[in-house]
């Protein structure tokens, strides 16, 4: 008797698991499903996107330049001086004004800054092709979000790193992605979602950050599959 009730245990917590793991790949199906399908997605090779970043009551134009999965460049302009940041497969370099403590000229980017930037590298998050890329994804359960029902999967990434992600129930559009950043827990809001040719991408990013306070993110433009010059990654002599 005690047997058969531990082997009707052990096969309800073997059910229970099974039926988590099918119940995450129904909400990550979805999710690719919503941002345009999985072909629409592997069809991206290059994303160009303008921005406004709107913080302290300043209004800091950007751009950035994505080659999905190998390069990203950014480029912002503060006061009148320019910022760079490149990530190039593992290495990185910036181009900092005096004013962020930099001399206005190339320097390596610290391995620790490189490693936070590589996730920028997949413009569409660790949830798709989660299994493919070593991530790891569960259900953590339904939670409110703004006021509105949002599954929470919680996702530990290959390089061990967390990322709590919230799905809109109604939509399977990410809504909030929390983690930590330069040590601190950060959070960011993504909405006003937009199509670029068959792809979804958030025109709108808040950002609540300890020490800049709240940022917005407003996208005015994004290009998919533009044509990119790899130069612009190179880091240039002094």
């Amino acid at each position: 008797m005690k047997t058969n009730t531990f082997l009707a245990a052990a096969m309800a917590i073997v059910l229970s698991i099974s039926a988590s793991a099918q119940t995450v790949d129904e909400i990550v199906d979805k999710h690719i499903a919503a941002l345009g399908g999985m072909d629409k997605i592997a069809a991206v090779k290059t994303v160009y996107a303008e921005r406004s970043l709107s913080v302290q009551g300043m209004e800091i134009p950007s751009k950035s330049t994505i080659l999905v999965g190998k390069a990203m460049r950014s480029e912002s302009s503060v006061m009148g001086n320019s910022m760079i940041q490149v990530v190039d497969g593992t290495t990185g370099w910036m181009i900092r004004p005096a004013m962020m403590g930099g001399t206005g000229d190339p320097e390596d980017m610290p391995a620790d800054q490189i490693k936070q930037q590589l996730g920028q590298l997949d413009p569409f998050g660790p949830l798709v092709n989660y299994k493919d890329k070593g991530n790891k994804v569960e259900l953590v359960g339904k939670e409110k979000v703004d006021g509105k029902d949002a599954y929470h999967l919680k996702v530990t990434t290959k390089d061990g790193q967390t990322v709590e992600d919230f799905l809109d129930a109604n939509t399977y559009l990410i809504s909030k992605v929390s983690m930590m950043v330069n040590g601190q827990p950060g959070e960011i809001s993504f909405s006003n979602y937009k199509d670029v040719d068959g792809v979804k991408f958030p025109n709108t990013m808040e950002m609540a950050s300890p020490q800049a306070g709240n940022i917005t993110f407003t996208t005015e433009k994004v290009t998919v599959n533009g044509k990119v010059d790899e130069a612009i990654f190179k880091k240039p002599a002094k």
